[in-house]
C-alpha cells in the first residue's frame, strides 16, 4: 500500500491513479503482465498500440514498488561506462545496447509530451558531480567515452558546477543534456492511464499465486480470478514474491532512502539547482539531490529507514544538507521514505526465458525509468514477432542465485549506517 512512510513526498504529491479493480473472474488475453511498474506498463502500452489484448496484474498498487519510490532522474545509459558495457556484453549486444540507450530519455519525454502526462517533467539534463581526486578521474573518463559516441556531454568547471548546483563542494561535474527529472509516481500512474486508453486492462491488489500451463497457454491464478494468456511477462524485479523466487534470488538488494525538506523560500530555492537539474556525486555511498516543483530539496543515499538506520540516516541527511548548502541553515525534513534496488554482479540487467512464451526482465541497478520504459517497447516488439530473439537488446540468460546474497545485503544495510555515522572528533 502506498503511504507516507513507503513513498513519502511522491505519494503525497502524485497525480491520482486510474480507477482499478481486483481481478475477480477469468480473463482470456494474448499477454499477461505481472507488475505495474515502468517496464510492465510500457510493454502494455506498446502492445495496446498494436491491438494486442493485454492484462496487467499488480499485487499492490500501481507504482508501489521501485517505480514509485525512485529519485526521479531520467538518465541515459546504465551505471557502467560505455566501455565496460561493451566488454561485458560483447561487440554485438554491447553496440546494440549502447545505440538503444544513447537517447533513451527521449522515449520517456516523448511519451510524457504526447499523452500530456502531468509529472513535473524537466528536460534540462542531470549533473554527475566529482568528489575528490578519484571522482574527478571517473567523471573525466565517463565524459570522454560518451563524447566519443557523440553524446551531448559537457564537463563543468568548479565555478560552473557551483553555479548550476548551488554548492561549492565539487571540483567539476558532468552535465548530460539528454537527461532530466520527473515525479516518478505521477509518471508511472500516467503510463497506466495511457496503457488503459490503448486497450490494456489493469488489475491491482491481485497478487498472482500460481502460474501453470493450461492447454498450451499460461494460467495465472489470483485469489479472486485467473488469466489465461499466450504470453507472460514477469516485470516485478526484486519485488517478486512466490511465483518466481529465482528472480529475487538472482539479485542483491541495495536499500536506498530519500528525505525531503519543507518547501524552501523563493530566494533559497533559487540558490540550489536553479535550472531544475537533478544531481548526484561519485561518493561511496553516493548522495543524490534535486528539487520538486514546490521547491522542496530532496536528498537520497544508500540505506534503509528501519531500526537504528532511521535515526542514523535522517541525521546524516541533515548534516549532508548543511555541508552542501550552508545557506539553508537549519532545515525541516517533511518526508522520508525508502525502497529496494535490485543489483547484479556486473550492474547490467538480465533477460530470462522461464518457459515457452514466458519472459522476465530484472536487474535495473537503480536505472529503471528510461531503460525500463524503452525495454518495454522492445519487449512488445519481441512478443508480437517484430523482433527476433537474437535481435533483442540482451541475450536470454538463466536465472542464477547471486553468490553470498544474504551476506552482501546485510553488509550493505549495516555498512550504510556505519558510513553515515557522524565523524569522530
Amino acid at each position: 500500500m502506498i503511504t507516507g512512510q513507503s513513498h513519502g513526498l511522491w505519494g503525497a504529491t502524485a497525480s491520482l491513479p486510474p480507477p482499478t479493480l481486483r481481478l475477480a473472474d477469468e480473463s482470456v488475453v494474448d499477454v499477461a503482465i505481472v507488475g505495474a511498474g515502468y517496464t510492465g506498463l510500457s510493454t502494455a502500452l506498446h502492445l495496446g498500440q498494436r491491438g494486442v489484448s493485454t492484462v496487467v496484474v499488480e499485487a499492490n498498487e500501481i507504482g508501489s514498488g521501485a517505480a514509485g519510490r525512485a529519485s526521479g532522474m531520467v538518465n541515459a545509459g546504465l551505471w557502467v561506462m560505455p566501455a565496460a558495457l561493451r566488454e561485458a556484453l560483447g561487440p554485438v549486444y554491447g553496440r546494440r545496447m549502447l545505440n538503444l540507450l544513447r537517447y533513451s530519455p527521449r522515449t520517456v519525454f516523448d511519451i510524457i509530451e504526447k499523452y500530456d502526462i502531468q509529472c513535473e517533467a524537466k528536460r534540462v539534463g542531470t549533473i554527475h558531480c566529482a568528489a575528490g581526486r578519484k571522482g574527478v578521474a571517473e567523471i573525466e573518463e565517463r565524459a570522454r567515452q560518451w563524447q566519443a559516441l557523440g553524446a551531448p556531454i559537457h564537463i563543468l568547471s568548479r565555478d560552473e558546477t557551483a553555479a548550476k548546483t548551488g554548492t561549492k563542494a565539487f571540483a567539476l561535474s558532468l552535465l548530460d543534456l539528454r537527461a532530466g527529472t520527473i515525479q516518478p509516481l505521477s509518471y508511472v500512474r500516467g503510463l497506466a492511464n495511457v496503457a488503459i486508453a490503448c486497450g490494456a486492462q489493469v488489475f491491482t491488489h491481485s497478487p498472482v499465486e500460481t502460474i501453470i500451463r493450461d492447454r498450451g497457454n499460461w494460467r495465472l491464478k489470483t485469489q479472486g480470478g485467473s488469466i489465461l494468456a499466450k504470453w507472460v511477462l514477469l516485470s516485478t524485479d526484486v519485488y517478486t514474491a512466490g511465483i518466481a523466487p529465482e528472480l529475487r534470488a538472482g539479485q542483491v538488494v541495495l536499500p536506498f532512502f530519500h528525505v525531503a525538506t519543507a518547501p524552501l523560500s523563493p530566494d533559497l530555492r533559487h540558490s540550489i539547482l536553479p535550472e531544475g537539474h537533478g544531481a548526484w556525486d561519485t561518493r561511496t555511498p553516493m548522495t543524490a539531490f534535486r528539487k520538486d516543483d514546490a521547491g522542496r530539496l530532496i536528498i537520497g543515499s544508500v540505506g534503509a529507514l528501519r531500526g537504528t538506520g532511521t535515526i542514523i540516516h535522517r541525521s546524516w541527511a541533515r548534516r549532508r544538507i548543511r555541508a552542501l548548502f550552508p545557506q539553508l541553515g537549519k532545515v525541516e525534513l517533511e518526508h522520508a521514505w525508502y525502497g529496494r534496488i535490485g543489483t547484479t554482479s556486473d550492474h547490467l540487467p538480465r533477460l530470462h526465458a522461464l518457459g515457452d512464451n514466458m519472459i522476465a526482465l530484472t536487474g535495473f541497478n537503480g536505472r529503471g525509468i528510461a531503460p525500463g520504459t524503452l525495454f518495454g517497447r522492445e519487449l512488445a516488439g519481441y512478443i508480437v514477432g517484430d523482433t527476433a530473439a537474437d535481435e533483442l537488446f540482451l541475450p536470454f540468460s538463466p536465472a542464477e542465485e547471486a553468490p553470498l546474497r544474504a551476506l552482501k545485503e546485510g553488509y550493505y544495510e549495516l555498512g550504510a549506517q556505519v558510513a553515515h555515522l557522524p565523524p569522530l572528533n
